[in-house]
């Protein structure tokens, strides 16, 4: 596993930097990135909302985990922005009768069985003229099964991996020593992937049309972890239906209700 998913505070200041750098700027082609009302779902530690707050939008942030809602409001309390999160099921979450003018759904959508579902909740809660946010990595690129958490520094760092039947994948995780609970997420992993395919189809039967699509070879994620400049994949390879899931490390699309 590496250090980034066990230091928590370490993996919010490098998602703020990340947002701060390259997501807001992006955003600020399709919506004023000002003072606007903004939503997370699966927010983990908040990191992503820490530029938004900063630039005095109103944030709200949901995720499943109470662990990760507490240190989101105990990193939010160390660099003194204001923010509010709650520890609920996004398919549930009503916004306390707010609406939001921008919705982020950062490597939360991947995670997702019920995919047009959950971006039919999220619609529901988006203003009029508002935006969403899906990022996410596609299933087939190197590491779109997310083994880099893993515990095992082999599984973590072996691209391709996850594509493994899921009876040899399960016995390479045992194999080196990855425990029932590990094993099972990353597996759930497996079942719930997405690629572009699928994330497109999921979108139009949930009544979006696609403003912007953006994939990249080079995650923008990756000049914090790595220290990597981001690289577009090009227009004629983004084209190529299943096989640019291979090669797009990060898929950004910005999407509007009909």
């Amino acid at each position: 596993m590496q250090k980034r998913h066990t230091d928590r505070y370490r993996y919010f200041r490098e998602e703020a930097a990340t947002t701060e750098k390259y997501f807001i700027p992006y955003l600020s082609e399709f919506i004023d990135v000002g003072d606007i009302s903004v939503l997370e779902v699966g927010c983990g530690e908040g990191g992503n909302l820490l530029p938004f707050a900063r630039r005095g939008c109103r944030v709200v942030g949901v995720d499943l985990s109470e662990q990760r809602v507490r240190q989101a409001e105990s990193f939010f309390s160390r660099e003194c922005a204001a923010g509010t999160f709650i520890c609920d099921d996004v398919m549930h979450y009503r916004g306390d009768g707010r609406l939001f003018d921008l919705i982020v759904c950062h490597d939360v959508v991947e995670h997702i069985p019920e995919k047009g579902k959950m971006l039919l909740a999220l619609k529901r809660l988006l203003a009029p003229g508002g935006r969403l946010f899906v990022a996410f990595p596609a299933w087939q690129m190197p590491f779109g099964g997310h083994q880099q958490i893993a515990r095992s520094w082999v599984v973590s760092h072996l691209p391709f991996v996850h594509l493994l039947p899921e009876l040899a994948f399960s016995f390479m995780l045992r194999l080196f020593g990855e425990d029932a609970s590990k094993i099972n997420e990353l597996i759930g992993i497996r079942r719930t992937r997405c690629t572009v395919e699928m994330f497109e189809r999921e979108a139009a039967y949930a009544g979006y049309t696609v403003c912007d699509r953006r994939l990249w070879l080079v995650n923008p994620h990756y000049e914090v972890k790595f220290g990597l400049r981001p690289i577009r994949l090009c227009r004629q390879l983004s084209a190529l239906p299943y096989i640019r899931n291979f090669m797009a490390s990060s898929c950004f699309y910005v999407v509007r209700p009909l």
